[in-house]
C-alpha cells in the first residue's frame, strides 16, 4: 500500500474531525510576509529601501524576506518565477520539536534528544491538526495597557508583563482548562499583542518586542501544563501564540544578556514533542466564535528535509 501524502492525509484528518465541507467558518491566523528586493551588495539580504507593495520590516530573529524574479518567455507572454530567501522562524511560523537542542543538563528524564525528535519532514497530518483550547487574557492585557494610554512601555513600572504579574499566561490560566487538555489539542493563547506586529522591528524600542516586556506563558504556566499532561498521560499537539515566542518576554530573555535560563517554554516543552506556532494573528476573531472548542487548527507547514520549522499558513476551521 502506498503511503498517503500529507495533503491527502490532512483531508482525511479534517473529515474525521468533522470540519471538511460546507457551513464552516474559516479564520486565517497568519500574518502576511513582507518582501523586499535583494540588496545589490548581497542578494541573500533584503534592500529595505525596495519593498514590494506596502511591505514593512517586522520583528524577526532572521533577516527580512528577499524576493527576486526571473522570466520564462513563451510566444504568448512569459511565466514570472519568484525565488524567495526566507528564514524558517520568520513571520507566522511553526517550531518543530527539533528546533531547540537541549544540553545534558536541560534534557529531562527519557525525553528525546533533538536529533531524535520530529523535524518538519517527519510531521504527519495528525501532527498539524487538532481541536482548539482557547486561553484569552486579552482583557487583562488591555487593562494594563490602559495605565499608559493604551500603549506598551518597556519599563515594567509603567506596563508590567513580568512573570510575577497577572498580565501573562499564569498557572491558574492553565489549570482553568485542565479538563480540556487532551492528546492532540492545540492551546491557543490570545493576548491581543499581534496588533503591534507591524509597528517596527527594533527589539528595544518598538512595541512588539518592547524590550522583552510582553505577555506570554510564564514559567509557572509551563510547569503547570507539564504537570497536567504527565498526570493525565497525554500530549497536546501544540501551542499557538500571538507573540514572538510562546514565552513571556521575561521568560524569553532569561536572567542576563547571555540568554541564561532563557526561552523556558522552548527548553521544557519542545523536548516533549509539543509544537509551537508563533507570531499568529486574528486570535480575537477566534475568541468571538460561540464555541472555540469546536474549531480545529490546521497548520500548513513546509515539508523540507531536516527542517526545524517553517513559515506557516495557519487556519482555524469552525463549525
Amino acid at each position: 500500500m502506498k503511503k498517503v501524502s500529507t495533503m491527502a492525509g490532512m483531508v482525511l484528518a479534517m473529515v474525521s474531525f468533522g470540519i471538511y465541507g460546507h457551513g464552516s467558518l474559516s479564520i486565517d491566523l497568519s500574518h502576511p510576509i513582507p518582501t523586499f528586493a535583494p540588496s545589490g551588495a548581497d542578494p541573500m539580504k533584503a534592500d529595505l529601501f525596495k519593498p514590494y507593495l506596502d511591505s514593512k520590516a517586522v520583528p524577526t530573529f532572521g533577516g527580512q524576506a528577499v524576493l527576486s524574479f526571473a522570466q520564462f518567455p513563451t510566444s504568448d507572454g512569459y511565466f514570472s518565477l519568484g525565488t524567495i530567501v526566507l528564514a524558517e522562524h520568520h513571520g507566522t511560523h511553526l517550531d518543530s520539536p527539533g528546533h531547540y537542542v537541549n544540553n545534558v543538563e536541560s534534557l529531562e528524564g527519557e525525553n528525546k534528544t533533538a536529533d531524535q525528535r520530529k523535524h518538519t519532514h517527519d510531521l504527519t497530518a495528525d501532527d498539524l491538526i487538532g481541536h482548539v483550547v482557547l486561553i484569552d487574557i486579552s482583557g487583562r492585557v488591555e487593562m494594563e495597557l490602559a495605565k499608559n494610554g493604551g500603549k506598551p512601555s518597556a519599563d515594567v513600572s509603567v506596563t508590567d508583563f513580568s512573570n510575577s504579574s497577572p498580565n501573562v499566561i499564569t498557572a491558574d490560566d492553565i489549570a482553568a482548562v485542565a479538563k480540556k487538555i487532551k492528546n492532540g489539542v492545540w492551546l491557543v493563547l490570545h493576548t491581543g499583542w499581534s496588533k503591534y506586529y507591524f509597528s517596527g522591528s527594533d527589539f528595544a524600542k518598538d512595541p512588539y518586542i518592547n524590550g522583552f516586556n510582553y505577555p506570554g506563558m510564564n514559567k509557572a504556566a509551563v510547569d503547570k501544563l507539564i504537570e497536567i499532561m504527565d498526570r493525565k498521560g497525554v500530549l497536546i499537539g501544540g501551542i499557538i501564540a500571538d507573540n514572538v515566542g510562546i514565552d513571556s518576554g521575561q521568560s524569553a530573555v532569561g536572567d542576563d544578556d547571555k540568554w541564561t535560563n532563557s526561552w523556558y517554554a522552548h527548553v521544557r516543552l519542545l523536548q516533549r514533542g509539543v509544537k509551537f506556532v508563533e507570531n499568529a494573528t486574528n486570535l480575537g476573531q477566534l475568541a468571538m466564535v460561540k464555541n472555540p472548542g469546536k474549531c480545529t487548527i490546521v497548520v500548513g507547514a513546509p515539508k523540507h528535509i531536516a527542517g526545524t520549522g517553517g513559515p506557516a499558513r495557519v487556519l482555524a476551521l469552525c463549525k
